[in-house]
């Protein structure tokens, strides 16, 4: 388990002749973050332009240098957790001192800054299409976990590469395939499942700056069009209707059929747009203790006055210098089984003792889930003293939500009948 007050990060420097070096006694203003629809991590500091072993700060730290942001909490963790090449270069010499600032992007700011002319037929799959923009960046790649839908005919014109890359990405999604995005990490780049990290961080009122709650209907669309074609005349003929939440009055999207397009696919698309952008937006703000691993893309858990949910990380940034993060977060409608029905009627112990949220109880040890669903993923937790934070009356696989309140367990998650008393 990570310990955030030991947390200490440092940044490392390769020059133009390869060689690396420690720069974080003289670096302030340490910062990166990962925004919505943008695929490059951005990274920015400040450094004291002192005299080093080979001249000035700014002779070794040169425009296209690139910079190792690392993280560590002096016993398990000891990780990169984010990367990227100067593009601003911008010296600053003043009587009280010289400075040096800078800004990095990682390897796929390149694909934010290029257009391209692009035509894929009818048929192309998803991972030809997106692994062919890398291979024509020479971008290294890691293995490919992104879906391999069909598309229609595509056809694309001095459109950037980070765009064609998302709407490829979103289309695919469209046609029923896992929502996924596009990340670098150390030096290679992945096409991944949202929601992909293995180990879930939890945040609660108990070790969280700031919940800031938005439930809105603003971007709500509640019915999509279909039309065809047009014919001779410029007409389309409305081929289909679907309805979402009208109730709150119509937000409507027109989809055009392709000329290769069944009209089932069609629908199937317009479907996934009802299924996308139909439902009433719920985001929350957190402010926390810099956890540095957490990326955007990553599965978080909330628990404060007014959510107990998965949430997705829509975009994050990281502030070295005050140890915090600022979260923007999305809710998660996880796919989960449906849950078995409850057999037997003699009860548990916990049904018997009747145990409520804020009762504290020892764990016997074994396994805390990361949700109360049946497939949920699990993880070793020592026995110890727990609260329970969560309790599930509706028959799910793990029913109780537990949380360790000494040293001697490690239990966080979600936990099975029979486990404490």
């Amino acid at each position: 388990m990570i310990d955030l007050f030991n947390i200490e990060y440092r940044v490392v420097v390769m020059d133009e002749a390869g060689n690396q070096y420690n720069i974080q006694d003289f670096i302030q203003n340490l910062g990166w973050e990962e925004n919505e629809n943008e695929l490059a991590v951005r990274l920015s500091f400040t450094a004291r332009n002192e005299a080093v072993l080979n001249g000035y700060l700014s002779d070794s730290i040169r425009p296209g240098c690139l910079i190792g942001v690392f993280a560590s909490d002096g016993v398990s963790f000891d990780e990169e957790v984010a990367r990227g090449y100067v593009e601003s270069w911008n010296q600053v010499e003043k009587s009280s001192g010289n400075h040096l600032r800078c800004t990095c992007y990682d390897e796929l700011y390149k694909l934010q800054k290029s257009q391209d002319n692009r035509y894929y037929p009818s048929g192309t799959g998803t991972r030809s299409a997106v692994q062919g923009i890398f291979d024509d960046w020479e971008i290294p790649q890691e293995e490919y976990r992104g879906p391999n839908a069909a598309h229609g005919k595509m056809t694309y014109k001095n459109k950037y590469l980070s765009d064609i890359l998302l709407e490829l990405l979103d289309d695919a999604h469209k046609k029923g395939s896992e929502k996924c995005m596009i990340r670098a990490s150390k030096g290679h780049v992945g096409v991944i499942p949202w929601g992909s990290n293995d180990t879930i961080y939890v945040f609660s009122t108990d070790n969280t700056q700031s919940f800031g709650q938005t439930v809105s209907t603003e971007n709500l669309i509640t019915r999509v069009k279909v039309v065809g074609q047009a014919d001779k005349e410029g007409k389309r003929s409305v081929e289909s209707t679907l309805n979402g939440e009208t109730q709150y009055g119509i937000r409507q999207r027109i989809y055009t059929r392709g000329s290769d397009e069944t009209l089932s696919d069609a629908n199937s698309a317009a479907q996934e747009i009802l299924d996308g952008e139909g439902k009433i937006e719920k985001e929350i703000t957190v402010q926390s203790a810099d956890v540095p691993f957490i990326r955007k893309g990553d599965l978080v858990f909330i628990i404060s006055g007014s959510a107990s949910d998965y949430y997705y990380v829509k975009s994050i940034q990281h502030n070295a210098d005050a140890y915090g993060m600022t979260m923007e977060l999305d809710y998660a409608e996880l796919d989960y089984a449906e849950p078995k029905k409850a057999g037997g009627s003699g009860g548990n112990a916990q049904e018997k003792r009747d145990y409520q949220v804020g009762d504290i109880v020892k764990f016997h040890g074994g396994t805390h889930y990361i949700s109360s669903y049946p497939g949920a993923k699990g993880y070793s937790a020592r026995a110890g003293k727990a609260k329970i934070t969560i309790k599930d009356g509706s028959g799910k696989a793990h029913p109780w939500h537990l949380i360790h309140t000494d040293s001697g367990s490690n239990v966080y998650g979600w936990v099975d009948d029979g486990t404490f008393d």
